[in-house]
């Protein structure tokens, strides 16, 4: 079994590159199926669940070649609809785009359910409305999603999504590229990945206005063409970079990012006391004192991002007084308090909202990645505190998080990969 070990309670200083948006990432290469050519992606990150994406690709006929580590040219052309291996697909949670993608191309698709991290309840009824509203049949059983056009082919309607939902927004968006007519999506979400993932479907000749808004307009065309694009970079990244420098008392800057992507971030951060310097494509974080108290509430993008906050719940560990943090997206993202209360954290958890006790300092010890972003957040925690820690079922950082450990290392921070025998290999031993 592989862990992280880390030796934590050093500042860190120096400059950080963020790669390419995961969430952007696997939404565009999934969404190549749609196009019956030749596609050029850039700007990749090397995680696990874009080598996943691309190897569901490859083994439903697909030509994947690499042309360097995060540019990969990708030609659907001969791809078979409904072939994607169940036990690729259940490895993460964006393989549903592989419904509206195939649905959207052939008129029917057949994938198994998706997998990814665990935050409670996340059905797919968003997306399953969506594709009914455009005159799919669905059927959820056996493990497995069917969808089919009545008529052969999607046609154009009015979807109202009744929570915003990023997977339910881009999976409708996909559906409807080549459906016949004008699909409304209201009340639609507005991340850049959302935004991304519409740049690329036009960059190939769909017809998609108003992503970025609460309102997006597709108007179905009949062929997708192949391009050349490149990713935007990942704003949570950069925003979990951006408290490690906070945390660890050091100064960060952050770079090959869009600063208004982590404008939410920037702000709760000067609110605590850090110092932010914004540049075109860089901010840079310095701790500037003691940290001051804070609340915090997660909501859809422009607010602040649910994906920061157990880096932020840390932060606020570190932080003078009581803070709050509210979670206003999913219903179990406070998993991860208990492993920080091993570290010494005072958290409070009731329901959706986190009462955080500041003014005392994170102890080292043993804790787990529970998903990507608590994971993160371990990286974090483990990194203030003073000694030796190890972080467990690193797999879920590798999702989302590329060279994590090089890029690390090269600020000053003591973390390696090691390996050591699960229990598994004790007992055999034994």
């Amino acid at each position: 079994m592989e862990i992280l070990s880390v030796n934590g309670g050093k500042p860190l200083y120096g400059t950080i590159p963020v790669s390419g948006m995961k969430n952007a990432a696997v939404a565009v290469v999934l969404a190549t199926v749609l196009v019956e050519d030749k596609c050029v992606i850039d700007n990749l990150p090397d995680i696990s669940d874009i080598n996943i994406a691309l190897e569901i690709l490859s083994v439903m006929g697909a030509k994947v070649k690499m042309l360097n580590p995060a540019c990969a040219e990708i030609d659907t052309t001969f791809l078979k609809p409904g072939s994607s291996p169940y036990d690729l697909v259940r490895k993460m949670r964006a393989s549903y785009y592989l419904l509206g993608a195939e649905l959207g191309r052939f008129g029917r698709a057949f994938v198994g359910c998706p997998g990814g991290c665990d935050f409670g309840v996340r059905p797919i009824d968003l997306h399953i409305k969506g594709f009914t509203a455009l005159g799919a049949d669905v059927n959820v059983e056996g493990g497995y999603i069917e969808a089919t056009a009545k008529d052969g082919r999607l046609s154009g309607d009015n979807v109202y999504l009744d929570l915003v939902s990023v997977g339910a927004t881009i999976n409708t968006m996909l559906a409807a590229v080549k459906a016949k007519g004008l699909t409304v999506i209201e009340n639609a979400a507005r991340e850049p990945h959302v935004v991304d993932t519409a740049s690329f479907l036009n960059a190939c000749g769909a017809d998609i206005s108003g992503a970025g808004t609460d309102v997006i307009k597709i108007r179905g065309v009949d062929h997708l063409h192949g391009v050349n694009y490149t990713v935007i970079p990942d704003m949570i990244e950069a925003g979990t970079y951006m408290v490690l420098a906070a945390a660890t008392k050091g100064k960060l800057k952050v770079t090959g990012i869009i600063p208004k992507h982590v404008s939410s971030i920037s702000a709760k951060l000067e609110e605590m006391g850090a110092k932010i310097v914004e540049e075109d494509e860089a901010v840079t974080v310095e701790y500037a004192g003691p940290l001051k108290r804070i609340n915090v509430k997660t909501l859809p993008y422009p607010g602040f991002p649910t994906d920061m906050n157990p880096q932020m719940c840390v932060l606020l560990a570190l932080a003078e007084g009581t803070s709050i943090i509210t979670e206003g997206v999913w219903n179990n993202r406070f998993r991860y308090v208990d492993e920080l209360k091993r570290m010494g954290a005072n958290i409070k958890v009731d329901g959706r909202v986190a009462i955080v006790e500041g003014g005392e300092s994170l102890k080292a010890a043993p804790v787990r990645a529970l998903d990507l972003r608590a994971g993160a957040a371990m990286v974090i925690a483990t990194l203030a505190a003073k000694g030796h820690s190890e972080i467990s079922d690193i797999y879920h950082i590798r999702r989302g998080y590329e060279d994590l450990v090089g890029k690390l290392g090269k600020v000053g921070a003591d973390i390696s990969y090691k390996d050591i025998p699960d229990r598994q290999d004790l007992d055999q031993a034994n």
